[in-house]
């Protein structure tokens, strides 16, 4: 009742995540299971913390943001985190705000494993970026990644006469404001919109791409930055949570103040001006970044010695954590 009254999901759901917490034990203690692990510090994670108080296993959560961030106080964040064995912080910046909703006798429990890159992104060789100049965005179509400003940017270019593409990858509830602002700005032919697409369509898009942009204002640290820069493109981004953490100016990406249509324009100009050769350089070095903080293999390996050091009751804090890029 505690978790529930005067959540963002109300009383009676919360009877059903106790429900289906009842389920789980059973089911746990059947398979002897000693740990239980959820993702985000939603629904899933109210269900483990109810599990573990009826006599179930331990449990840890990861949480990847920016909504556990945004509703921490209706999500009960600030419990969940107590009751939990360890949480799992996706960036220093997600520590940060994890910190802020509890005490400080539970800090040390709080850890950064951040997310990780398979072989499918990491594993062939990117090709050199070669013409025409295409970004790539990719991401729900929402308030929240910033497109309508992205489609303004491409506007102001088009009107000075520059020669760019941008491919939307993506679907969401604005889509139709967008496909409007395309065609508002006569924009038809400089950019397309793909829809949802497999991991091998992204690839793809992103082999054939100069540079990513995601123009978000509020993240965790998204997958696909990781990803564009596994495929060794630049990254253009916002200072957002825990993306300066792995886009670095002047090393491998450029960052712009969040809402700022006049800085994204001002930096595709950048990216635009450069020569190839540099920017098959920058995405280079940011794929350097991502196999050194982001390969999947040495993620896995982190969280593992994270659960047995819970099993065993052992503390973690002496785990390593993955060093930052710096600029070059």
């Amino acid at each position: 009742m505690r978790v529930g009254w005067r959540s963002d999901r109300g009383l009676w759901r919360h009877v059903a995540y106790l429900a289906e917490a009842c389920v789980l034990v059973r089911w746990l203690a059947r398979e002897k299971i000693q740990h239980v692990h959820a993702h985000f510090g939603t629904n899933s994670t109210t269900v483990a913390m109810l599990c573990h108080h009826l006599g179930g296993p331990t449990y840890s959560f990861t949480a990847h943001g920016p909504e556990e961030f945004d509703k921490a106080l209706t999500l009960k964040l600030g419990e969940k985190i107590a009751r939990a064995s360890f949480v799992a912080a996706i960036s220093s910046y997600g520590r940060s705000q994890l910190f802020r909703r509890c005490g400080f006798r539970y800090w040390s429990s709080i850890k950064v494993v951040r997310c990780g890159v398979d072989d499918h992104f990491l594993g062939p060789a990117p090709s050199p970026i070669q013409g025409p100049r295409r970004l790539v965005t990719i991401g729900r179509l929402c308030e929240q990644k910033g497109q309508l400003l992205l489609v303004e940017a491409m506007a102001q270019l088009h009107r000075e006469g520059r020669e760019v593409e941008l491919v939307l990858i993506g679907d969401g509830v604005l889509r139709g404001e967008i496909e409007a602002a395309i065609k508002r700005n006569h924009l038809d032919r400089n950019v397309r919109i793909l829809g949802w697409a497999d991991s091998e369509t992204i690839r793809r898009s992103l082999d054939e791409s100069c540079a990513f942009v995601l123009p978000s204002f509020a993240e965790g640290l998204p997958v696909v930055i990781m990803e564009a820069l596994a495929r060794a493109r630049p990254v253009l981004s916002t200072f957002v949570a825990g993306i300066p953490e792995l886009v670095v100016p002047g090393r491998n990406g450029w960052l712009v103040p969040a809402g700022s249509v006049e800085a994204l324009v001002d930096s595709i100009r950048q990216i635009l001006d450069a020569p190839l050769a540099e920017l098959t350089e920058m995405g280079l070095r940011g794929r350097e970044d991502v196999r050194r903080q982001h390969a999947i293999e040495d993620i896995a390996r982190g969280m593992v010695a994270h659960f047995r050091a819970t099993i065993e009751g052992e503390p973690t804090s002496a785990l390593p954590t993955p060093a930052l890029p710096r600029p070059s």
